[in-house]
């Protein structure tokens, strides 16, 4: 049976037009879990942007945990409601194309929408004034942890979230204008990396070794020679920031942090290898490979937790910058995550694939939401 999501939506604006963010929750139609958060300060805005732009936020979570569901989305706003039900007309032309990208995240006939009241949209109410507040601040707003709710027996046909399946009668790209390229660089060695020891975001956050730097300048050489990286993103750890920097002042740009871009949290496996865990946590390993759900021993964060945090950095960048070509410097679980995103592989995709230190794959995004795998784990400029 497909899954069955509700998405509450919710967006504000102080002064309207004024500072404004929106907010919106997935949750299991079933149970009434909340399964994902989406929130962000937009600048000054109207009520109505704000609005369509959490639905937007929220369709594309519920797409992000399985491209299959059947969605129905709850909001309190009438406007947004009416439009998008096709019962009233779009006049104003800022809604006009934000309805359209609503439309084309999830297939038609998948999508149901629901008037409520707004003491029923408490949750998506509260993450819009959160990332308002979060604006007043000169911040972005960021996910405050949930307790962990518990993690039911693996199942290995769990599905991780996956990227929206090719549109039936889809052009090709030459009818889409200029894509959006993301270079996907991972960082070079540290003296973890030939170790294979697990270093994820609250490890020790060791720097690039000797052999590290050097393949970061190589990398810098390869991508100068190439010519069209036009941005450089990276993850806000130590060792991809340090190659980030090798490549931008070879390149003469700026380094641009993105949060979203670290590495999962591998809780208690931090600095151990395959072996020493398997050792000393079998059963949560085993759990780990079986089920997107799961989570490495003492880890506040799952593959599917993973899918979603970097689903929304693709997107911001996507946004930021679109057309053009831009290095994103990450991590395995980041990059694999987003090529296996791209490809709308299977759940084990992510168990499946080799990343070098210091390899490259390219994705290029179409304006149509369609994406393209172009290179994959290239460490052709280290030899």
């Amino acid at each position: 049976m497909a899954a069955q999501f509700i998405v509450q939506a919710d967006g504000g604006s102080r002064g309207n037009p004024g500072p404004a963010g929106y907010g919106a929750v997935v949750l299991d139609a079933r149970t009434g879990e909340i399964l994902a958060e989406a929130a962000e300060y937009i600048g000054r805005a109207t009520n109505n942007v704000a609005e369509y732009k959490g639905l937007i936020a929220g369709l594309r979570a519920a797409q992000n945990l399985d491209p299959d569901a059947r969605i129905l989305v709850e909001m309190d706003s009438k406007l947004v409601v009416e439009q998008m039900s096709g019962r009233w007309k779009i006049k104003h032309p800022d809604m006009q194309p934000l309805a359209a990208e609503a439309r084309g995240i999830a297939p038609r006939g998948k999508v149901e929408y629901k008037w409520i009241p707004r003491e029923k949209n408490k949750e998506a109410d509260r993450l819009a004034n959160e990332a308002m507040d979060a604006g007043k601040q000169g911040r972005q707003w960021e996910p405050k942890a949930r307790p962990a709710a518990p993690v039911a027996a693996p199942a290995q046909d769990e599905p991780l979230p996956a990227a929206p399946a090719p549109r039936a009668g889809w052009a090709g790209p030459a009818d889409l204008g200029t894509p959006t390229t993301l270079v996907l660089l991972r960082h070079g060695e540290t003296p973890l990396t030939p170790l294979k020891r697990f270093s994820g975001s609250t490890g020790s956050d060791p720097g690039l070794s000797e052999k590290g730097v050097w393949q970061a300048e190589r990398a810098a050489d390869s991508l100068a020679a190439r010519g069209t990286v036009q941005a450089v993103v990276s993850s806000p750890m130590l060792r991809t920031r340090q190659t980030a920097e090798a490549v931008a002042r070879r390149l003469g740009l700026e380094v641009r942090i993105e949060e979203g871009l670290r590495e999962l949290d591998f809780g208690a496996w931090e600095g151990l290898t395959y072996a020493e865990v398997m050792e000393r946590h079998p059963e949560d390993l085993n759990a780990w490979l079986g089920s997107a759900k799961a989570k490495p021993t003492g880890s506040s964060e799952s593959l599917t937790g993973l899918a979603l945090r970097v689903g929304q950095a693709r997107d911001k960048i996507l946004a930021r910058y679109p057309g053009k070509t831009v290095l994103v410097v990450s991590h395995v679980s980041p990059i694999k995550t987003l090529v296996r995103l791209a490809l709308g592989a299977p759940p084990d995709a992510v168990h499946r694939m080799e990343l070098s230190a210091a390899s490259v794959c390219a994705v290029q995004y179409y304006s149509d939401g369609n994406a393209s795998l172009r290179l994959l784990n290239d460490t052709s400029h280290l030899r």
